[in-house]
């Protein structure tokens, strides 16, 4: 298993605030968007030479506002890795309905990681 990117994601209750705050503060530009149920739950952001992306998320704890994913060539294998080496199931692997295999750990420390292999849809950062 070997891990090919990986980026921050801020998750909000209130996404267009959030997106808006990272445009206008930094130049940042929107890269890819996607909508579930009619509704923009995830926005995609180039900022310099990086990728930010924004979550929305209805209800969250104060501690959860920030996760990591981790893009792998196997999310499977990444989970098990992950598991092996104390981390704690938030949600075994997935397919989940924009084409990526994801699961959700804590690791040691309560940090929310998001174990992903990338599915064909979502544009490489």
């Amino acid at each position: 298993m070997t891990i090919t990117r990986l980026f921050p994601v801020l998750r909000t209750t209130d996404l267009d605030r959030l997106v808006g705050f990272y445009q206008t503060a930094f130049a940042a530009s929107v890269v890819y968007r996607y909508t579930h149920d009619g509704r923009e739950v995830y926005v995609a952001l180039r900022v310099g030479g990086g990728t930010l992306g924004i979550g929305f998320e209805p209800h969250i704890s104060r501690g959860d506002t920030v996760a990591i994913w981790l893009y792998a060539d196997d999310a499977d294998a990444a989970y098990r890795d992950a598991m092996d080496a104390g981390a704690s199931s938030v949600a075994p692997p997935d397919d989940l309905p924009w084409g990526e295999r994801v699961a959700q750990v804590h690791d040691p420390d309560g940090n929310l990681l998001y174990l992903a292999t990338p599915g064909d849809e979502v544009p490489a950062a």
